[in-house]
Protein backbone atom coordinates (compact mmCIF):
# COMPACT_ATOMS: atom_id res chain seq x y z
CA UNK A 1 0.00 0.00 0.00
CA UNK A 2 1.46 3.40 -0.45
CA UNK A 3 0.79 6.59 1.19
CA UNK A 4 2.26 9.80 -0.29
CA UNK A 5 5.73 8.40 -0.55
CA UNK A 6 5.30 5.37 1.29
CA UNK A 7 4.94 1.70 0.71
CA UNK A 8 3.95 -0.84 3.53
CA UNK A 9 5.03 -4.53 3.03
CA UNK A 10 3.88 -7.25 5.06
CA UNK A 11 6.47 -10.57 4.70
CA UNK A 12 6.07 -14.27 6.59
CA UNK A 13 9.42 -15.48 5.06
CA UNK A 14 11.88 -16.39 8.12
CA UNK A 15 11.04 -13.89 10.26
CA UNK A 16 7.23 -12.49 9.73
CA UNK A 17 6.99 -8.54 10.31
CA UNK A 18 5.67 -5.26 8.86
CA UNK A 19 7.67 -3.25 6.85
CA UNK A 20 7.84 0.08 5.60
CA UNK A 21 9.79 2.11 3.22
CA UNK A 22 10.30 4.84 0.81
CA UNK A 23 8.72 3.87 -3.21
CA UNK A 24 12.08 3.42 -4.23
CA UNK A 25 12.98 0.98 -1.72
CA UNK A 26 15.25 3.34 0.58
CA UNK A 27 14.74 3.28 4.19
CA UNK A 28 13.86 -0.02 4.99
CA UNK A 29 12.51 0.42 8.41
CA UNK A 30 10.49 -2.82 10.26
CA UNK A 31 7.49 -1.51 12.33
CA UNK A 32 6.37 -4.94 13.84
CA UNK A 33 8.20 -8.16 14.32
CA UNK A 34 6.46 -9.64 17.28
CA UNK A 35 3.34 -11.51 17.77
CA UNK A 36 3.30 -12.27 14.14
CA UNK A 37 3.30 -15.01 12.31
CA UNK A 38 1.63 -15.11 8.85
CA UNK A 39 0.73 -11.31 8.07
CA UNK A 40 -1.76 -11.44 4.37
CA UNK A 41 -3.13 -8.38 4.03
CA UNK A 42 -2.69 -4.85 4.82
CA UNK A 43 -4.46 -1.37 4.76
CA UNK A 44 -4.29 2.15 5.71
CA UNK A 45 -5.41 4.99 7.64
CA UNK A 46 -4.11 7.55 5.71
CA UNK A 47 -5.84 10.81 7.74
CA UNK A 48 -4.59 8.32 11.12
CA UNK A 49 -1.70 7.38 10.31
CA UNK A 50 -2.31 3.56 10.77
CA UNK A 51 -1.95 0.90 9.45
CA UNK A 52 -3.78 -2.37 9.62
CA UNK A 53 -3.16 -6.26 9.39
CA UNK A 54 -4.59 -9.39 9.39
CA UNK A 55 -2.42 -12.23 10.64
CA UNK A 56 -4.07 -15.88 9.01
CA UNK A 57 -2.29 -18.30 11.63
CA UNK A 58 -3.09 -16.07 14.50
CA UNK A 59 -6.08 -15.07 13.68
CA UNK A 60 -6.47 -11.64 14.38
CA UNK A 61 -6.79 -8.10 12.96
CA UNK A 62 -4.27 -5.36 14.48
CA UNK A 63 -3.15 -1.87 14.31
CA UNK A 64 -0.05 0.49 14.24
CA UNK A 65 0.33 3.95 13.66
CA UNK A 66 3.01 4.34 10.76
CA UNK A 67 5.84 4.21 13.43
CA UNK A 68 4.72 0.86 14.75
CA UNK A 69 3.28 2.17 18.12
CA UNK A 70 0.01 1.78 20.30
CA UNK A 71 -0.29 -1.21 18.69
CA UNK A 72 -3.94 -3.33 19.64
CA UNK A 73 -5.81 -5.85 18.59
CA UNK A 74 -8.85 -5.10 16.75
CA UNK A 75 -10.46 -8.13 16.53
CA UNK A 76 -9.37 -12.02 17.20
CA UNK A 77 -10.85 -15.18 16.75
CA UNK A 78 -12.28 -18.00 14.04
CA UNK A 79 -14.27 -14.51 12.06
CA UNK A 80 -11.37 -13.26 10.56
CA UNK A 81 -9.12 -16.64 9.73
CA UNK A 82 -8.30 -16.72 6.13
CA UNK A 83 -8.39 -13.24 5.81
CA UNK A 84 -6.72 -11.99 2.73
CA UNK A 85 -7.62 -8.47 1.77
CA UNK A 86 -8.54 -5.85 3.54
CA UNK A 87 -9.90 -2.09 3.25
CA UNK A 88 -10.43 0.97 5.73
CA UNK A 89 -13.67 3.57 5.08
CA UNK A 90 -14.82 5.73 7.32
CA UNK A 91 -15.11 3.74 11.17
CA UNK A 92 -15.18 0.41 9.42
CA UNK A 93 -12.68 -2.51 8.25
CA UNK A 94 -13.83 -4.08 5.49
CA UNK A 95 -12.19 -8.13 5.10
CA UNK A 96 -12.36 -10.86 2.94
CA UNK A 97 -11.83 -14.42 4.35
CA UNK A 98 -12.41 -18.07 3.21
CA UNK A 99 -12.85 -21.42 5.08
CA UNK A 100 -10.21 -23.30 5.92
CA UNK A 101 -11.32 -25.99 3.58
CA UNK A 102 -9.09 -26.89 0.65
CA UNK A 103 -11.14 -25.98 -2.98
CA UNK A 104 -13.62 -23.60 -0.66
CA UNK A 105 -14.57 -20.81 -3.20
CA UNK A 106 -16.67 -19.43 -0.74
CA UNK A 107 -15.57 -16.37 0.28
CA UNK A 108 -16.88 -13.69 2.32
CA UNK A 109 -17.43 -9.44 3.11
CA UNK A 110 -16.49 -9.09 6.62
CA UNK A 111 -17.53 -5.67 7.97
CA UNK A 112 -15.64 -4.69 11.73
CA UNK A 113 -16.15 -1.22 13.46
CA UNK A 114 -11.97 -0.52 13.97
CA UNK A 115 -13.33 1.76 16.67
CA UNK A 116 -15.67 0.01 19.15
CA UNK A 117 -14.39 -3.36 19.37
CA UNK A 118 -17.43 -4.56 21.08
CA UNK A 119 -19.16 -4.17 18.67
CA UNK A 120 -20.28 -7.32 16.58
CA UNK A 121 -19.02 -8.02 13.06
CA UNK A 122 -20.85 -8.61 10.20
CA UNK A 123 -20.85 -11.10 6.87
CA UNK A 124 -22.57 -8.47 4.39
CA UNK A 125 -22.20 -11.04 1.51
CA UNK A 126 -20.63 -13.54 -0.30
CA UNK A 127 -18.63 -13.05 -3.25
CA UNK A 128 -17.54 -15.95 -4.89
CA UNK A 129 -13.89 -16.32 -5.51
CA UNK A 130 -12.84 -12.73 -5.15
CA UNK A 131 -9.72 -12.10 -4.38
CA UNK A 132 -8.83 -7.82 -4.01
CA UNK A 133 -11.00 -5.41 -2.03
CA UNK A 134 -10.40 -1.66 -2.58
CA UNK A 135 -12.75 1.34 -1.97
CA UNK A 136 -13.47 3.86 -4.71
CA UNK A 137 -14.93 7.00 -2.90
CA UNK A 138 -13.68 10.73 -3.07
CA UNK A 139 -13.29 10.59 0.50
CA UNK A 140 -10.62 7.62 0.59
CA UNK A 141 -8.93 9.12 -1.92
CA UNK A 142 -5.88 11.28 -0.77
CA UNK A 143 -5.10 14.83 -1.94
CA UNK A 144 -1.92 15.00 -4.19
CA UNK A 145 0.47 17.54 -4.13
CA UNK A 146 2.96 18.75 -6.39
CA UNK A 147 5.61 16.04 -6.52
CA UNK A 148 8.77 15.17 -8.16
CA UNK A 149 7.16 12.46 -10.39
CA UNK A 150 4.68 15.07 -12.55
CA UNK A 151 5.06 14.83 -16.05
CA UNK A 152 7.48 16.89 -18.04
CA UNK A 153 7.16 18.89 -21.28
CA UNK A 154 8.43 16.01 -23.25
CA UNK A 155 5.60 13.58 -21.04
CA UNK A 156 7.38 11.98 -19.31
CA UNK A 157 7.15 11.00 -15.33
CA UNK A 158 10.11 13.18 -13.47
CA UNK A 159 12.16 13.14 -16.37
CA UNK A 160 12.28 9.30 -16.48
CA UNK A 161 12.49 7.65 -19.77
CA UNK A 162 10.62 4.46 -17.76
CA UNK A 163 9.66 4.92 -14.32
CA UNK A 164 9.78 7.10 -11.74
CA UNK A 165 9.81 6.93 -7.96
CA UNK A 166 9.41 8.89 -5.36
CA UNK A 167 12.17 9.06 -2.23
CA UNK A 168 12.15 10.38 0.81
CA UNK A 169 10.18 13.59 0.02
CA UNK A 170 7.51 15.07 -2.62
CA UNK A 171 10.54 17.01 -4.28
CA UNK A 172 12.90 13.52 -5.01
CA UNK A 173 12.99 11.32 -6.91
CA UNK A 174 14.75 7.74 -8.25
CA UNK A 175 14.29 6.71 -11.92
CA UNK A 176 14.49 3.13 -12.91
CA UNK A 177 13.86 1.06 -15.96
CA UNK A 178 11.53 -1.77 -17.03
CA UNK A 179 13.40 -5.30 -17.24
CA UNK A 180 15.42 -5.64 -19.94
CA UNK A 181 17.12 -2.62 -19.93
CA UNK A 182 19.61 -0.61 -17.78
CA UNK A 183 19.64 3.00 -16.77
CA UNK A 184 21.86 5.48 -18.58
CA UNK A 185 24.73 7.32 -16.65
CA UNK A 186 22.55 10.34 -16.42
CA UNK A 187 19.97 8.69 -14.26
CA UNK A 188 16.77 9.34 -16.44
CA UNK A 189 17.54 7.64 -19.43
CA UNK A 190 17.11 3.52 -20.18
CA UNK A 191 19.17 1.54 -22.58
CA UNK A 192 18.50 -2.05 -23.90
Amino acid sequence: MFFSRMLFITDYGTVAKLERCNMDGTNRTRIVDYKIEQPTAVALDMIKKLVYWADTYLDYIDVVDYHGRNRHTIIHGIQVSYVYALAVFEDYLYALHSGPSEGSSSVELLQVHRFNITAESMTLTSLGNSRILHIYHKLAQPKVKSHACEMDLYGKPGGCSHICLLSGSYKSRTCRCRIGYRLGSDGTSCKS
